[in-house]
C-alpha cells in the first residue's frame, strides 16, 4: 500500500447553508470534490439566546483534499466565496497530510499501484 505523496487538507468551518458555494469555488480552482460533515458552534459570537436557552448554532464543516500546489489558489477560493475576511462568517485551515489512501483515480495517474 502506497500513499499519495504531497497532499494538503483545507478544513473550513462556516454556518449552515454556505458550504455550496465554497465546495465550488474550490472546485473551479481545483480541488475534485469535498466532504461536508454537520457540526455545532460554541465560539464567542455563538453565544445568542432565546427566552433564556442558549442557541447553538448550525455549522458545517467542509474537508477539501488537495494536492500542495493547488493549497493556496483553492484556500484563496475558499476565502472569497466564504467571506472568510468578515467577523463571523467562518474559518479556514490548512493541515499537511503524511499519508493519503484511497483515492484510487489518482493513485493511478501517479503510477502507483496497489502492492508497490
Amino acid at each position: 500500500m502506497k500513499s499519495i505523496p504531497n497532499q494538503d487538507l483545507i478544513v473550513t468551518i462556516v454556518k449552515k447553508g454556505c458550504c455550496e458555494c465554497i465546495v465550488e469555488a474550490s472546485r473551479k480552482t481545483g480541488a475534485e470534490g469535498a466532504t461536508i460533515i454537520p457540526a455545532r458552534g460554541t465560539g464567542i459570537h455563538e453565544k445568542k439566546k432565546l427566552m433564556g436557552i442558549p442557541i447553538e448554532p448550525e455549522k458545517e464543516i467542509i474537508l477539501t483534499v488537495v494536492s500542495e500546489d493547488k493549497t493556496d489558489h483553492v484556500l484563496k477560493a475558499i476565502v472569497e466565496a466564504g467571506n472568510l475576511e468578515k467577523p463571523a462568517t467562518g474559518i479556514a485551515f490548512v493541515v499537511d497530510l503524511k499519508k493519503v489512501v484511497g483515492v484510487v483515480h489518482l493513485a493511478k495517474e501517479l503510477g502507483i499501484e496497489e502492492g508497490d
